[in-house]
């Protein structure tokens, strides 16, 4: 009998299959800690990137995992996807990309993981609490003054508007339209994302000015990028 893939495989195989896309086998780049959050390693050499993914061990142990833990493999996991995706590509992405697909792809990972025997009105209640819990309920590791601080603020609040955009497709355990509305989304880029993300604003609050880019260009050659990532206490 095989085993059962890993938890990082599972999340990579439910977003290639969403986006439509290939990378390495993402358990190839993982590194197991102990004492730590995930963290995405990014190297550029020559124009090549070598990546390491750090996840909590209980995330490769093969147990039942904390949402925490759920969280944080589903935002690495994202990172290693899109990141691979631009690079054969060869298109630049920036750190708010990142942060914004992430935040994006845990919501709907979880969903399609957690409320597979539900629909309609349960599973929208169910949602809805799951998206106050990643979205509202939230501490950040960095204050709001910082760079880091910033941006994980401006991904958080874009994410949690976009995705109420997605929240009849979830509903209905309609895949196929799903995938169809993420798609644009996952390759437009952060200046059309963000004029996505707007058009589905709330009426509570503005958006403040998203924080400059960095760019992960061939202009980082040879530069250790360490991405600490965000996932609810």
């Amino acid at each position: 009998m095989a085993p059962r893939p890993s938890l990082a495989g599972r999340v990579q195989r439910r977003l290639a299959a969403l986006y439509g896309v290939e990378a390495p086998h993402v358990d190839a780049f993982v590194v197991a800690t102990e004492d730590g959050r995930e963290v995405l390693e990014v190297l550029e050499i020559d124009g090549a990137l070598e990546l390491r993914l750090y996840l909590p061990a209980a995330a490769t142990r093969g147990d039942a995992v904390s949402l925490d833990v759920f969280c944080q493999v589903a935002e690495g996991v994202s990172h290693f996807v899109f990141l691979a995706e631009r690079a054969r590509r060869e298109l630049p992405t920036t750190q708010l990309e990142l942060e914004l697909q992430a935040e994006v792809d845990k919501f709907v990972v979880l969903c399609a993981a957690t409320f597979t025997n539900e629909r309609g009105a349960s599973r929208r209640a169910h949602m809805r609490a799951l998206h106050e819990r990643l979205y509202g309920d939230v501490t950040f590791l960095h204050p709001a003054s910082s760079e880091p601080g910033e941006r994980y603020r401006t991904a958080n609040r874009l994410a949690a508007r976009f995705v109420r955009s997605l929240e009849d497709h979830l509903a209905a355990g309609r895949y196929d339209e799903l995938a169809r509305a993420l798609r644009p989304f996952f390759e437009g880029g952060q200046r059309v994302n963000y004029a996505t993300c707007r058009a589905f604003h709330d009426r509570t609050g503005r958006l403040q000015r998203s924080p400059r880019p960095k760019k992960f260009t061939r202009s980082f050659v040879n530069r250790l990028l360490r991405l600490t990532l965000l996932a609810p206490d």
